[in-house]
């Protein structure tokens, strides 16, 4: 992973990424994960293991290119 492809995912699609894992409230091992590369990516030095990398570009490719669920409003 490029150092421009790391802060593109760091910076752009990370926080969408962890929107939707921490809303969606299953699986607590991702919840983990994804606060744990966030909190890591913090980090200018920080480069992510082969593992890493390879669950974040699926993480990526799977709910980055889906569309955002729908709201439901309190009132309407």
């Amino acid at each position: 992973m490029t150092d421009r492809e790391l802060d593109e995912i760091l910076n752009y699609r990370w926080p969408i990424i962890m929107r939707r894992v921490m809303t969606d409230g299953s699986d607590e091992w991702l919840k983990g994960f994804v606060r744990s590369i966030a909190r890591h990516g913090k980090r200018s030095a920080w480069r992510p293991s082969e593992k890493q990398e390879q669950i974040m570009r699926r993480l990526v490719s799977d709910l980055g290119a889906s569309p955002e669920p729908e709201l439901e409003l309190i009132e309407r």
